[in-house]
């Protein structure tokens, strides 16, 4: 207890891992308050110039259905302004019985497309007119992606255990512990425990807070997301033994550590964005454990409840090969010296 104890002290004194604790339950708050934000107001409306006296008054007032108008009283003030790089403004001016757009082309596509859609949907008013017109309601822009980012975001927090046991751990080969550590009567088991349990229960607190604050869970699927965070964050705490084993130093520590949280962060938006139909190497992805638990917490996300179980399955076998792994490099290395 008393070695615990010392290990909890440590982190208030490691401003590397309280920030690694502290910093996704921030940007968990930080993404929840940005969903809550309508970000269709930010959206520019459809703005046209008309010269005077030049399209009716019906003309003007079809127009104002789907945006703003402004008059110019000459050509080249309509001109300039339809090149004004800071607007997205459409020229209309009359073409017989119908109308013409103009635009300069350094206009988004959305703007574009309106302008060529114009003179074709004037033509037709009449036509549409008679048409039962249905609102759609406006997607969110960040429906597609705050998925995504919540689920990075948990896989950082998930990360807290590699990084600080393997802090730890080259912290005492500076300091000298490691040396007392290899002459006290513990076993391989008991010196696991004593490593792994702070890194592991901070990680997990670390991701659980950071699931409560993003996703609205019910009970079976809270479980489920509890089962993912336990198993993932028990996988990094056991990645940063390693970690903290090979490590000569403490800058060639934090560039493991790096390198694995790129690791763990760069495969699941990969994966995710480019959509690997092949088998074999969708299969290869899950190589890595932050894979399963991605998939797995994304699964949770969009409600369903039997996938995650697979995600589940698949960290609890790497964690019985990291497990196993680590005592059988242990034992051998007491064999050998």
């Amino acid at each position: 207890m008393r070695g615990l104890r010392y290990q909890l002290k440590s982190i208030l004194h490691d401003k590397f891992c309280l920030m690694t604790f502290l910093l996704p339950i921030a940007v968990a708050a930080a993404l929840n308050f940005a969903g809550s934000i309508d970000f269709s107001s930010l959206d520019e409306p459809l703005c046209f110039g008309v010269l005077k006296e030049d399209l009716s008054v019906q003309t003007i007032e079809w127009l104002e259905r789907y945006g703003t108008v402004t008059t110019y009283t000459t050509s080249e003030e309509l001109t300039e302004a339809i090149n004004e790089p800071s607007t997205n403004l459409i020229g209309v001016r009359a073409d017989g019985d119908g109308i013409q757009t103009l635009v300069s082309g350094d206009e988004l596509d959305i703007f574009r497309q309106t302008a060529d859609t114009l003179p074709i949907l004037y033509a037709q008013r009449d036509i549409a007119s008679q048409e039962t017109i249905q609102v759609l309601e406006r997607p969110d822009v960040m429906a597609g992606f705050q998925d995504l980012f919540i689920a990075v975001t948990l896989i950082v927090a998930m990360f807290m255990g590699c990084t600080f046991n393997a802090m730890n751990i080259i912290s005492e080969k500076e300091d000298g512990v490691a040396f007392v550590n290899e002459i006290l009567p513990m076993t391989h088991r008991e010196y696991l425990i004593q490593k792994m349990i702070v890194g592991f229960i901070c990680g997990s607190l670390s991701a659980f807070v950071t699931a409560c604050i993003c996703f609205p869970l019910s009970v079976q699927n809270a479980v489920l997301m509890l089962l993912l965070i336990v198993l993932s964050a028990f996988a990094a705490a056991l990645i940063g033994l390693f970690i903290g084993k090979i490590s000569s130093g403490l800058m060639v520590g934090v560039t493991y550590i790096k390198i694995v949280m790129l690791l763990f962060m760069a495969v699941p938006i990969v994966s995710f964005l480019v959509k690997v139909s092949n088998p074999f190497l969708a299969a290869m992805f899950y190589l890595v454990p932050s894979q399963a638990a991605f998939e797995g917490i994304m699964d949770l996300s969009a409600g369903r409840r039997t996938v995650p179980i697979t995600d589940i399955l698949i960290i609890l076998v790497h964690c019985v090969i990291l497990v196993s792994a680590y005592l059988l490099t242990s034992r051998w290395k007491k064999k050998n010296i």
